[in-house]
Order: structure tokens, then sequence, then C-alpha cells
């Protein structure tokens, strides 16, 4: 497996897939796009899996995280919020986020997030912000 920065519009397709797979592929792009960075996991010459990272001062929120649903539990997504965690660090990171969906809240906890205790509801889905301290 290899991680590249990419395109954000590379990170569509697998965003709707996994994420959301009732919407359009073009409901898929944010404003907030342009402002990011994007990265995709590799295996195979196919993207397995996308997740957008945020800037804002030492602060890094990361979004729209999905593993293409075949590849799940083999270790990706750890491998990707490892990198995007290192990545973080060396650009000046002292905190990483995310709204977590509740249903993997445990995958966050396993890497060593913590919960804050925010939760909220959005688009039909429910949230908690976790957050590690880089």
């Amino acid at each position: 497996m290899q991680i590249e920065q990419v395109r954000p519009e590379l990170t569509w397709r697998l965003r709707q897939k996994v994420l959301y797979p009732q919407q359009k592929l073009y409901e898929m792009e944010m404003e907030e796009d342009n402002d990011g960075l994007h990265f995709a996991a590799f295996k195979d010459n196919a993207i397995v899996a996308v997740v957008s990272l945020f800037q804002r001062g030492d602060d890094f929120q990361f979004r729209k995280f999905a593993v293409d649903e075949g590849q799940q539990n083999m270790g990706i997504g750890s491998t990707m919020l490892t990198y995007i965690s290192d990545f973080a660090k060396r650009n000046g990171g002292r905190r990483i986020w995310c709204n977590a969906r509740i249903s993997a809240i445990n995958f966050y906890l396993k890497a060593g997030f913590t919960q804050t205790g925010q939760l909220f509801s959005k688009n039909g889905f429910d949230y908690e912000i976790l957050e590690n301290l880089i």
C-alpha cells in the first residue's frame, strides 16, 4: 500500500461509495476542498482509502475519511490515520481531530483519540468530536 497526496476530486468516488451511497457523485465536492490537503491510499493502483485534512494554525481537522468496504479491517485505516497524524505533527500540529460518526468511535479510541463529549447530529448522522494531542 502507498499513500499519496491527491487532487480533491480523486477522493469523491470513494467518499460517495462508502459514506454517502444515496447521494450523487457531484454532491461529494465540498467548498472547503480547495483549502485542504487530500490523501489516498493505493493498493494495486486502485484507491482503497481517502481522507481530507484541513489546517487552522496548529490545529488539524480531518474529514471524509473512507476505506473501501472490501478493504476494511486490514489495517489500512489505521495506517492512514497514523500517516496524517505524523504529517500534521511535522507541519506544526499540536492537535488532530474529527467529527466521528458514532459507529466509528471505537476505531478512533483504539488509535489513541479521546472523546470530548461534544455530540451533534447532521444530515441524519450522529457524531462526536474526537481529538488527539500530537
